[in-house]
């Protein structure tokens, strides 16, 4: 019932634009949590403070890197790197976007509470050269800092400094700011207003830059309304109260592909689910095993793997809508060689094996921590009761976003699923799962804070390779070596779906985000 409270609300809010506004009223799951573009940096936050806040650099819609804030960008010398920033560029509140806020929003960016932090490692000092250029100082050369730079957002100086954000809100220690609900970015889109878990609704910025380019939309206004339930959102769509589900359930995807009222748009995911363990800790939390961690045993990582049968979860809880992964980064990501993609077999024996030789023929006790989606939820309930046969007994603990994933950045976690999704670059991913955490942006997302003394200065090695056959050669020996390491456990890569009333056409991109400016709705 408060779902469709929202719902009808929204809607009568919808009422009161013009007849001839295109509306676009979308669903899913997840709540973007806070608008403030450097607090977190989680799919669900990007796909919609990303409509509002731009970024020096953009992608087109085949996912290849074009200008955005910066209209271009040279290498002056080895380890500097200076950007031509767009002219004419306005704040939704009309102030003019010039180098000075491009400064601020890097230095801001770079600060310890940002979680975009490790996108920048390496930059040294970033300074104002005149009022459209800048220029960023580096520790050593990086020659694919542009790749980098996609959902680093441009944030107003003085506004930013008027309402007390010079610093990102630290999401992990449930900071309230101003910018959580307050937005002042130059985007196609400007924030209306944002209600924690219900909805967020955002009006077309007439002022942007780039409503000019043939790509456009014609949207003016969208709500995008966290529904948690799936037949909840599915009935929204069937009845016409939503246009657009970005997370339609795994078992209903066939029917709804049947279903001539609806689009269905759908490509691979660039992105993968893992498993991940706590490798830092003496002893394991909520473990019966005391004194011990079971998982900085290589055979018990193994044994995990060997238990949990990833084709079968594919075949009956994702309903054949995603592809079992041995590697730790796509194909698709430049240097990860496909060779790597084919998984340990499925064999409960070895797994029994491998835990007895480690010390626990008897198993042992742990947490399963997991968000609580339904498709998600349910992947991990499979994964439990196939670890449990093998003597893991784990015990599934679903919590809601707003606490898993502060658990997950904050390394809290003793077993953890979760989702990465790269850029074609591996560095960043790298950098931000396997490299040792620390406070200046590495293992940003390491949740498990694993650190391998190999792996570290490889990946430091990669940001700084210019030459592009030494840097893909690199890149697939730290992949080597982790397959060998088995920090994380890969399971699989999504066929990302997205359900749409006929009258709605987007561009999905494979890290499932949309761009509300290609949106078009027909008449």
């Amino acid at each position: 019932m408060r779902t469709f409270t929202r719902l009808l609300a929204a809607t009568l809010l919808a009422a009161t634009l013009p007849a001839s506004a295109q509306q676009l009223r979308v669903a899913s799951a997840f709540d973007p949590q806070t608008f403030d573009p450097h607090a977190i940096a989680l799919l669900y936050h990007t796909r919609v403070v990303h409509q509002v806040y731009e970024s020096l650099v953009g992608r087109d819609q085949n996912f290849k890197i074009e200008p955005a804030l910066a209209l271009s960008w040279s290498m002056p010398g080895p380890t500097t790197w200076r950007f031509a920033l767009r002219p004419g560029v306005v704040f939704h509140d009309g102030s003019a976007f010039t180098a000075d806020d491009a400064v601020f929003s890097i230095e801001r960016a770079l600060m310890p509470t940002s979680q975009r932090a490790f996108m920048l490692k390496g930059v040294k000092a970033v300074r104002k050269l005149d009022p459209l250029t800048i220029e960023f100082q580096l520790e050593s050369p990086d020659a694919v800092l542009p790749e980098k730079l996609q959902y680093v957002s441009m944030m107003s100086k003085a506004w930013s400094e008027k309402n007390g954000l010079g610093r990102p809100q630290d999401f992990n220690a449930k900071q309230e700011t101003f910018a959580v609900r307050n937005a002042n970015g130059t985007g196609p889109f400007k924030l209306d207003r944002f209600e924690a878990d219900v909805r967020a609704v955002l009006l077309r910025h007439d002022g942007w830059w780039g409503w000019g380019d043939k790509r456009s939309g014609n949207v003016r206004q969208v709500t995008f309304t966290t529904i948690r339930s799936d037949a909840t959102r599915l009935a929204a769509l069937s009845s016409g109260e939503i246009d657009l589900v970005l997370d339609p359930p795994y078992q209903d995807i066939q029917r709804l592909k049947r279903d001539t009222r609806l689009r269905l748009m759908q490509t691979a995911d660039l992105g993968q689910q893992y498993l991940t363990f706590d490798h830092a800790s003496a002893e394991l939390r909520d473990s019966d095993v005391k004194g011990r961690n079971p998982f900085k045993d290589l055979r018990v990582r193994q044994a995990v793997y060997h238990a949990i049968n990833v084709p079968l979860i594919v075949d009956k809880v994702l309903r054949g809508q995603a592809v079992p992964t041995g590697t730790f980064l796509s194909s698709q990501v430049d240097g990860s060689p496909p060779e790597l993609d084919r998984r340990l077999p499925f064999d409960p024996a070895r797994a029994r094996a491998l835990l007895a030789e480690a010390g626990y023929p008897t198993g042992f006790a742990v947490t399963l921590d997991c968000v609580n989606v339904a498709w998600r939820e349910n992947v991990c309930q499979a994964a439990s009761a196939m670890l449990t046969q093998v003597g893991i007994r784990a015990t599934l603990r679903s919590s809601p976003s707003n606490q898993f994933f502060p658990k997950l950045t904050g390394g809290t976690g003793s077993f953890v699923e979760f989702g990465w999704t790269p850029t074609p670059d591996a560095w960043s991913s790298l950098n931000a799962l396997l490299r040792t955490w620390d406070r200046s942006g590495g293992g940003t997302f390491n949740a498990g804070r694993y650190s391998n003394a190999k792996l570290d200065p490889l990946i430091d090695q990669i940001r700084v390779e210019p030459d592009l056959t030494r840097r893909r050669a690199m890149v697939a020996t730290v992949l080597r070596l982790v397959a060998d390491d088995l920090p994380y456990i890969p399971l699989y890569r999504r066929t990302l779906t997205w359900a749409a009333t006929q009258k709605v056409s987007a561009t999905i991109w494979p890290n499932d985000a949309i761009e509300l400016r290609w949106v078009r709705i027909a008449p």
